[in-house]
C-alpha cells in the first residue's frame, strides 16, 4: 500500500477521532505520526514549519532542559526534547500543580452533589473554609470565617501574597509550612499572612498561603489526601503512571498533607495525557472523569478582578491573557521555569511543555506558533 493510499485509509478510519484516548505509556501509548505527510494530510499540520519552531526553541533556550508535545485531533504530531531529556523524564511543574489541586475540588464538588461525601457532608465553593480547617483556630483574623472555597481557589481570599511581598511558602527550620499559611509564624525572610489585606472577595493576589488551605480542607471532608484522591479518580483511569506529588509538613509541624499548590512531577507526555482529559471535556472511554460542569467554570474567567484567571486555572475567554490565541484557549496554572499546558478546543489541540527553564519567555508565543503552522 502506497503512503498517499495508507493516509487516505487513516483518515477516513478517523472521521470520529474524538473517541480515541492513548493507552497507557506502559503499553502502546499516543498513536504518533511520522512523516511530514501524515502530519499534512492527518494533522492538518506543517511539519517543516514545525521543524522550523523546534529549531528556534532550541536556539533561544537551549541552555535548560526541557520537553515539548503537540497534539492534535488525538495524535502525537511532534515532541521536542533538549538532548539531556527523554521521554519520560519528569520535571516539577512547580504551579501548574495548582489546576490539578482544582480538579480534585471540582470533583469533590459533584461528589457532594451526589451525596457521596463521608457523613453526608454538603460542599461548594461557596462554603466557608475554615468550618473544614480547626487547625485554624483560634483564627489570627476574625475575616478568615469569610473566607469560602472559593475564594482561596480564585485567590480572592485576602491572606497576602505577591502583592504584598509573599512568595511561596519558604520556611525557617523551626517553622511549619501549614503554621506559616494559617498565620501562625512567619517565612523564612519574616513575612507574616496572619492579617488579610481585604474583605474575602474583594481583592485578587497570588498567594500560596492561602493556597495550601486547599490541602487541609480537603484532608479533613474526605479523610484523604488530595494526591491519592486524583490518583483513583483521574490518574489511575486515564493511564497516568509516573507523576508524583510531593508532600509538606510534618517533622512535629502540621502534615505531612499533599501540596497543593506546587510539587507534582510529571513528564511532557503524561502532561499533554492530563490536558487531553480536558480537551475531551472530561471524558475518557465513556466515562465521564471531570464533571462539565466544572470544565465550563475553569474555563472562563471566575470574579471581574482578574479576567485571566479562573479557579486556578488560566483562560483567555476575555481576551486578555494571550491577546494572539483563540478565545476558547485555557491553560493549567503557569508554573515557574515555564511549564505549561495548553488547551484549545476549537483547534483541536493540545500543547505540553515541562522543564527547568527558562524563568521568563514570551507567554504564548510558542502556541501561536504552532496554530501558525494548522493549515486545516
Amino acid at each position: 500500500m502506497s503512503i498517499k493510499s495508507r493516509m487516505v485509509k487513516l483518515k477516513m478510519g478517523d472521521l470520529n477521532y474524538q473517541s480515541y484516548f492513548p493507552e497507557p505509556e506502559s503499553k502502546a501509548g499516543w498513536r504518533y505520526l511520522k512523516s511530514a505527510e501524515e502530519v499534512r494530510s492527518i494533522a492538518g499540520m506543517d511539519a517543516e514549519k514545525l521543524d522550523i519552531i523546534r529549531q528556534m526553541h532550541e536556539f533561544l533556550y537551549g541552555g535548560d532542559s526541557w520537553g515539548i508535545v503537540i497534539i492534535r485531533r488525538g495524535y502525537l504530531v511532534r515532541e521536542f526534547y533538549t538532548t539531556n531529556v527523554l521521554v519520560p523524564t519528569r520535571f516539577d511543574v512547580w504551579s501548574v500543580t495548582k489546576s490539578f489541586t482544582s480538579t480534585a475540588w471540582g470533583i469533590l464538588f459533584d461528589d457532594s452533589r451526589n451525596n457521596k461525601l463521608p457523613g453526608g457532608k454538603k460542599v461548594d465553593l461557596d462554603s466557608y473554609a475554615y468550618e473544614y480547617i480547626p487547625e485554624g483556630y483560634p483564627l489570627t483574623d476574625p475575616r478568615k470565617e469569610r473566607i469560602t472555597i472559593g475564594h482561596l481557589l480564585s485567590m480572592t481570599s485576602g491572606i497576602p501574597g505577591v502583592k504584598h511581598g509573599v512568595i511561596g511558602m519558604p520556611t525557617s527550620t523551626g517553622n511549619g509550612p501549614f503554621e506559616h499559611a494559617l498565620g501562625r509564624c512567619p517565612n523564612r525572610y519574616g513575612k507574616w499572612v496572619d492579617k488579610l489585606t481585604a474583605e474575602p472577595g474583594t481583592s485578587w493576589d497570588y498567594s500560596d498561603p492561602a493556597f495550601a488551605h486547599l490541602s487541609l480542607a480537603f484532608k479533613n471532608i474526605m479523610n484523604c489526601e488530595m494526591s491519592d484522591y486524583l490518583k483513583e479518580r483521574v490518574f489511575d483511569p486515564i493511564g497516568i503512571e509516573n507523576l508524583s506529588w510531593d508532600v509538606q509538613g510534618g517533622s512535629g509541624f502540621i502534615g505531612p498533607h499533599t501540596n497543593a499548590h506546587t510539587g507534582i512531577h510529571i513528564s511532557a507526555r503524561e502532561l499533554a495525557r492530563f490536558g487531553y482529559l480536558f480537551l475531551r471535556r472530561g471524558k475518557w472511554k465513556g466515562k465521564q472523569i471531570v464533571p462539565e460542569r466544572w470544565i465550563d467554570l475553569i474555563s472562563k474567567a471566575s470574579q471581574d478582578l482578574n479576567p485571566s484567571y479562573s479557579y486556578s486555572w488560566l483562560t483567555n475567554s476575555e481576551g486578555t491573557c494571550w491577546p494572539e490565541l483563540p478565545r476558547d484557549t485555557f491553560s493549567l496554572n503557569e508554573g515557574y521555569r515555564s511549564n505549561r499546558c495548553f488547551i484549545i478546543p476549537s483547534l483541536d489541540l493540545v500543547v505540553a511543555r515541562v522543564g527547568s527553564g527558562p524563568a521568563e519567555w514570551k507567554k504564548g508565543q510558542l502556541v501561536k506558533d504552532i496554530i501558525d503552522t494548522v493549515i486545516d
